[in-house]
C-alpha cells in the first residue's frame, strides 16, 4: 500500500513537471511573439568637440545627436562631450583610426596630416562664402581626398558643413599690415598648414592647445591669437586682449570625423541619418554664426575690445600665398578653386 502512494505520488510529480514546463514553454513563446521581430542593434557614438559648452557648436552638435537618435528610433545615439571632456584633439583622432566609437571636430589642417592636400582648405582666403563650402561638397578633387582618408587611414568624414566663420587675429596692439605683425608670436594649433599661414601672413607661429591659450595669455607665453568671434566670449579672452583685428584670413571650415572601420558596421539607414542630418544641423549653425558675429563683436566691445577694421586685406592675400608654396599645395589649391569657377 504504502508502495502505491509513493508510486502515485511520483506520476503526480511527473504531471506537474510536465505541466510546468509546459507553461514555460508557453511564456517563452509569447514573450518571442511580443518581442519585435529582428530587435534592432544599437550603436553608441562618443563625439568630443574642444569648445566651450556656451558655444553656438555645442548646441548644434545637440542638434545633430537629437536628429539622428529621434531618425533612427533610438538605434544610433551620439553623446557629446565638449571642452576636451574625451582628450586632445590629435590623441582622439589616432583612436578614431583605430576603431572606436568616438567621433570628433576637427579641421582640414589636422587631416592635412594624413592628406596633405586637403589642408588647402585651411589655408588663407581659400574661400569667402558659406555657399562657397556647401559648393565643395561636389569637387572631385575633395571627394578623392576624402576616399584616400577613409581607405586608407581609417577617417570617416561625416560632413564638412560646420563653418565658424572668419579667423581674426586677437592681440594687445593694432594690426593693420603684415608688417604690424612682426615679432608677435601667435598661438595656433599643431599643424603645418597652421604654423606656415601665421608665418607667411607675418606673425610668429606658436603652438599650442586650445585649452592652454587663456593662461598663455596670462603668462606671456604668447602674444596673441587668431579665433573666430564666437570664441572669445567663451573663452574670456576679452579680459587679456585688447583688439580685434579683421583680417579675415581664414574661413574655418570643420569636419566630423568618426571611424571608417566603426562606421562600415552601422546599417546603411544609419548611415544615410549620420551624414545628413549632419549637413543639416551643420548649415543650420553656420548660418545661425554668420548671422550673430555682428552682436558679439558689438558685445565685445561693450566689454572694452578695440575693434580694428581699416585692413589692408590686398597685401594680406598676397602674402598668404606662401603658405600654399612653403607646403607645395599650390596645385591643390588651384584645382579645387577651378573647381568652384574661382580661377
Amino acid at each position: 500500500m504504502k508502495q502505491c502512494r509513493n508510486d502515485m505520488k511520483e506520476e503526480s510529480m511527473r504531471i506537474s513537471a510536465k505541466r510546468l514546463l509546459r507553461l514555460l514553454a508557453a511564456a517563452g513563446l509569447a514573450a518571442f511573439a511580443a518581442a519585435p521581430a529582428g530587435a534592432q542593434e544599437t550603436f553608441t557614438l562618443r563625439f568630443n568637440h574642444v569648445l566651450a559648452p556656451s558655444e553656438p557648436f555645442h548646441a548644434g552638435f545637440q542638434n545633430w545627436a537629437k536628429r539622428v537618435e529621434e531618425r533612427t528610433k533610438g538605434g544610433l545615439k551620439i553623446e557629446i562631450f565638449h571642452s576636451a571632456q574625451l582628450g586632445v584633439e590629435e590623441d582622439i583622432i589616432e583612436q578614431i583610426r583605430q576603431g572606436a566609437n568616438v567621433g570628433q571636430n576637427t579641421d582640414s589642417a589636422r587631416l592635412g596630416n594624413y592628406v596633405p592636400s586637403i589642408a588647402v582648405m585651411n589655408g588663407p582666403y581659400f574661400v569667402d562664402t558659406l555657399e562657397d563650402v556647401w559648393k565643395l561638397s561636389d569637387s572631385p578633387s575633395l571627394k578623392k581626398w576624402q576616399e584616400e582618408l577613409a581607405t586608407q587611414h581609417g577617417l570617416k568624414v561625416v560632413c564638412f558643413d560646420w563653418v565658424q566663420g572668419f579667423r581674426h587675429f586677437f592681440t594687445n596692439k593694432p594690426i593693420r599690415t603684415p608688417q604690424d605683425l612682426a615679432g608677435l608670436r601667435i598661438r595656433t594649433p599643431p599643424a603645418p598648414i597652421w604654423q606656415e599661414s601665421i608665418r607667411a601672413l607675418g606673425a610668429a607661429p606658436t603652438a599650442m592647445a586650445f585649452g592652454e591659450m587663456y593662461p598663455g595669455l596670462q603668462q606671456q607665453a604668447i602674444d596673441g591669437v587668431e579665433l573666430v568671434y564666437a570664441n572669445i566670449p567663451g573663452g574670456r579672452f576679452y579680459e587679456v586682449l585688447k583688439y580685434a583685428n579683421e583680417t579675415k584670413h581664414i574661413m574655418l571650415i570643420n569636419f566630423e570625423v568618426v571611424s571608417a572601420q566603426w562606421f562600415d558596421t552601422l546599417p546603411a539607414e544609419y548611415q544615410a541619418a549620420l551624414v545628413e542630418e549632419c549637413k543639416a544641423a551643420g548649415r543650420e549653425t553656420s548660418q545661425k554664426i554668420a548671422e550673430t558675429a555682428d552682436s558679439i563683436k558689438a558685445d565685445l566691445q561693450k566689454r572694452g575690445m578695440e575693434v580694428v577694421s581699416d585692413i589692408d586685406l590686398a597685401a594680406f592675400k598676397k602674402v598668404g600665398e606662401a603658405a600654399y608654396e612653403k607646403l607645395g599645395i599650390t596645385e591643390a589649391k588651384n584645382a579645387v578653386q577651378a573647381e568652384l569657377g574661382k580661377k
